[in-house]
């Protein structure tokens, strides 16, 4: 019960914050949250929580901002600053992937205190970055292709969460899948394996739909460069 109760304060803070960098910087403040958002994800998905006896990873909040980003540029901005923010995400994440690994490699001092821990996390990050850098890959340009293409059919101005919520939970879908596939496939046994892609994608779902409202206060405000 406390991992729920938590988890939702959770995400409500990522959200929040979330439109908090986007009210204070603008868009900036759009590719500085992908940046880091794509870092901490692929952070917090090594670790595995119980929540009313499932099992499932961390990251989801900070991955589904990831959706509600490119979405709300590609809604304000435009396709192309959609495409753009999505290339920035995949290089941050590709380039701490290279540095994290050659910052290992170093020995560290007699009584060092971080490199084990260190080690245990972004030891992991090799594989995890292949899978992440796939399933984001893929999924980030099919969200903006998606969201393109549905705001084609349902363009009204009050048609925003139909689009957002579409294009992110097919999206979200193919992420998961590809991502799971690739980082986990062997690593659990097959009914966790399972476990964690269903609930995953779940999380994501709901996520979404959760992040709906903030999206709508998060397009609301008005910057210089809307002009």
């Amino acid at each position: 019960m406390f991992n729920f109760i938590w988890g939702i304060f959770y995400v409500l803070v990522n959200f929040s914050l979330f439109v908090l960098c986007y009210r204070l910087f603008g868009k900036k403040g759009l590719y500085a949250w992908i940046g880091v958002a794509t870092v901490i994800a692929n952070i917090q998905v090594t670790k595995t929580i119980d929540m009313f006896g499932i099992v499932m990873t961390l990251g989801n909040a900070m991955y589904v901002s990831l959706y509600m980003t490119s979405d709300l540029l590609n809604e304000k901005y435009g396709r192309e600053e959609a495409r753009k923010a999505v290339w920035f995400g995949f290089f941050t994440l590709l380039m701490t992937t290279v540095i994290m690994q050659m910052a290992l490699v170093f020995t560290p001092q007699e009584g060092d205190l971080a490199h084990t821990s260190l080690k245990q996390i972004f030891g992991l990050m090799p594989r995890l970055a292949i899978a992440s850098l796939t399933a984001y890959f893929i999924s980030q340009f099919l969200d903006v292709r998606l969201y393109s293409w549905i705001r084609k059919y349902y363009s009204t101005h009050g048609q925003f969460w139909i689009r957002n919520n579409l294009s992110t939970m097919i999206s979200s879908f193919v992420d998961t899948l590809i991502f799971c596939t690739i980082a986990f496939m062997g690593e659990y046994e097959w009914n966790i394996w399972v476990e964690i892609l269903i609930t995953t994608y779940l999380i994501k779902f709901v996520l979404t739909a959760v992040g709906t409202p903030f999206l709508y206060v998060a397009r609301s405000f008005k910057f210089d460069e809307d002009k």
